[in-house]
């Protein structure tokens, strides 16, 4: 890991921004598969801008500022608060309230920060401060938005998202239109659209699907929550020549995509590492994105903002995980995703209804979100693209692969892993192994 300089900031006085001009006042549900257990939780976000000749006397934090608050018009319910009603159903109130602004100054470069700026920054809690009461779920502030000035003129821009509100693709949207709205436009090239009923349970919910994901074991649940305040967070690049090393265990012309490889390998170095006992059950988390998806015969608008994705589970003994070659784990993965159709989904969203909401298990599972062409190294605000962006750290088994160059300026994918000190040096040491070549000629 990057050494760690230390810094200091001088925060301003947290803001509320509210919309620019009237909103309505309502109250809006939110779908099924919004009101997930397990998404009630913040997503950090940090994007890192290097200093802009062209931009030369413009303070970014009143020029974002000012286009959230443009933003916020069309995006509205974002400025509200949610409430919970009967059965936990969370519930927008379009209040009008606003979201939280921070602003402060860094004593340092952007530059003396190099590679730290990347998944697990160590800045994050700096970069992202949390304001007193501010991250609750229900009640509180569904962004919260800090721009950090540094010395060279250069500055970061972090988000924190409340989940339930949207995915990485709905915030994909809000940012485009931060983009545009705070580069001339009137309105967003995309308009968003509410509509989450589409993702609402049936009039009579019935679970006609076997939802693997909420199957909690006990023993092996309070096993992980037990190491979770021990965890450390370690970063594992995959480029093209790491890619190809993990191509090299599979035979030739293996039908299955880079990713589909890359978390089955994953999977098996990661409970290799932790460790289990043979017949111990261990689960892979495959998240797919159901938007565009016509074979589910789901048709969402273009601008849905909501959460619009699935977690079906792969599910094996650890034993025939470790000891059957990375194609074993391959073919789990490719038979899940077959069996995802129109009813899965239906009875996924009835399920929430019918059990209340349940938590996505905790039982030796491990789920890799992949944001890679979320694009959010690709978002201008007028000082060009950032140097960095993307979400900064793995939350307990959930991680993110974002998109990075490398030293050499090859471009691949980033995965912050959570893992206690011991799994993680043989993770590390299982990593150095199979791509030891590559590393030799660094």
């Amino acid at each position: 890991m990057a050494n760690t300089l230390p810094i200091s900031i001088n925060y301003h006085k947290p803001k509320l921004v509210v919309p620019s001009s009237v909103t309505p006042h309502e109250t809006k549900r939110l779908s099924e598969i919004d009101d997930q257990g397990f998404i009630r939780f913040q997503i950090p976000i940090l994007m890192f801008y290097k200093y802009n000749s062209s931009m030369k006397g413009k303070d970014p934090a009143k020029i974002i500022k000012d286009g959230l608050s443009k933003t916020l018009v069309f995006y509205y319910p974002l400025a509200g608060r949610l409430i919970e009603g009967p059965n936990r159903k969370l519930m927008v109130n379009c209040n009008g309230e606003g979201v939280l602004f921070i602003e402060g100054d860094a004593n340092i470069e952007l530059e003396k920060l190099g590679e730290s700026i990347k998944p697990p920054c160590p800045y994050l809690d700096l970069l992202l401060r949390n304001v007193h009461g501010s991250d609750g779920i229900i009640g509180s502030p569904l962004l919260l938005i800090q721009v950090t000035r540094f010395t060279c003129g250069g500055f970061a821009v972090g988000f924190r998202v409340n989940h339930t509100m949207m995915d990485a693709y709905g915030f994909k949207m809000f940012l485009n239109a931060l983009s545009e709205l705070i580069q001339g436009a009137s309105t967003p090239s995309i308009l968003p659209v509410w509509e989450r009923h589409l993702l609402s349970a049936r009039s009579s919910p019935s679970i006609t699907c076997i939802h693997h994901e909420f199957d909690e074991e006990i023993e092996s649940k309070i096993a992980w929550e037990s190491m979770e305040d021990k965890l450390i967070q370690q970063s594992f690049f995959f480029g093209n020549e790491e890619m190809e090393v993990i191509k090299n265990q599979v035979p030739p012309n293996y039908e299955c995509t880079k990713f589909e490889l890359l978390m089955a390998f994953l999977w098996k170095c990661r409970t290799i590492a932790l460790n289990l006992h043979s017949d111990e059950i261990v689960r892979l988390t495959y998240v797919i994105n159901i938007r565009g998806k016509k074979s589910l015969n789901i048709e969402l608008p273009i601008g849905y903002y909501g959460n619009a994705f699935i977690t079906p589970v792969v599910v094996s003994k650890a034993g025939l995980l470790c000891s059957n070659p990375v194609t074993y784990a391959v073919e789990l993965i490719k038979k899940v995703k077959d069996h995802i159709n129109e009813e899965y989904i239906k009875s996924l969203i009835d399920l929430m209804v019918i059990k209340g909401r349940p938590e996505l298990t905790k039982s030796w599972n491990f789920l890799v979100s992949d944001n890679r062409y979320i694009g959010f190294d690709e978002f201008d605000f007028g000082w060009g693209n950032p140097i960095f962006g993307g979400i900064l750290k793995a939350i307990s088994f959930i991680s993110f692969g974002v998109s990075v160059k490398n030293d050499k300026g090859e471009k691949g994918v980033l995965i912050a892993i959570s893992l206690p000190p011991l799994a993680m040096k043989k993770l590390q040491d299982i990593y150095n192994m199979t791509f030891r070549v590559i590393i030799s000629n660094i």
